[in-house]
């Protein structure tokens, strides 16, 4: 589970995110949904321990980042949407090294290779260098490096940038998999048909604020709108109205 509380991030004068407050459950995909520029990197950088908030508390099953910041990381798998493997290293060493980097033996390394291997359908790119891997093959080899501590939650910042159709789908079915065995899964988008078919609960934000948050039909209730993206731009729209 992920709780998000009051979370704060300015650059200078401009004011990135604005008392953002929102709870990820385990079993459940969260959408962050908003326009570009709207704070949902930023959000996600702050749950991840890439940026230190000013001010707010994010838990990771009930771990404070603040104070703990190394346990709540083991609980973690972050997923950008620049993978920024190792061009050089297989796939197996890029996920190796990862795993090194959480303290995991050996042979904890070996059997969860094999398993994200499997998971993932890898066999063909595992000891292949990632160098002139496809925009999929490099999304299945950072996922699994993500993976590879075994987190019980996985944040994802725009994970279908860039891909193909059939890899669009591949994530689908996988985000599926690991919500069904009770992952708490996060990720940010602008794809409506995206957030429309994974997302349990959608929070919506707009500079750098959460206009609103709840199922796809409680917001398309809200809105009174009968479809996510006319709920979405009129969620929006009355967010312009305050600002």
């Amino acid at each position: 589970m992920i709780r998000v509380s009051d979370l704060r991030k300015s650059f200078a004068e401009v004011e990135a995110v604005a008392a953002v407050s929102f709870t990820a459950e385990n079993g459940e995909i969260t959408g962050l949904l908003g326009p570009n520029g709207a704070g949902k990197s930023t959000t996600l950088r702050m749950i991840a321990s890439l940026l230190k908030a000013d001010d707010g508390r994010i838990l990771i099953d009930d771990v404070d980042i603040a104070k703990d910041p190394i346990e709540a990381r083991r609980r973690i798998g972050v997923l950008s949407h620049a993978s920024g493997l190792y061009p050089h290293l297989t796939a197996r060493e890029n996920i190796r090294y990862f795993a090194v980097l959480h303290g995991m033996s050996r042979p904890q390394t070996d059997r969860r290779c094999d398993e994200l291997q499997s998971l993932l359908d890898m066999h063909d790119i595992m000891d292949r260098r990632a160098k002139g891997f496809s925009q999929g093959q490099r999304l299945k080899t950072a996922l699994a490096r993500a993976l590879v501590h075994a987190p019980k939650n996985l944040i994802l910042d725009e994970p279908t940038n860039g891909l193909d159709v059939m890899a669009v789908r591949a994530l689908r079915e996988l985000l599926s998999a690991l919500r069904q065995s009770g992952h708490c899964i996060l990720f940010s988008s602008h794809v409506m048909q995206e957030v429309a078919m994974l997302c349990d609960r959608v929070v919506v934000i707009a500079h750098g604020r959460v206009v609103a948050q709840g199922t796809i039909e409680e917001l398309r209730a809200q809105s009174a709108e009968p479809n996510l993206e006319d709920a979405f731009v009129k969620l929006i729209g009355s967010a312009e109205g305050i600002n």
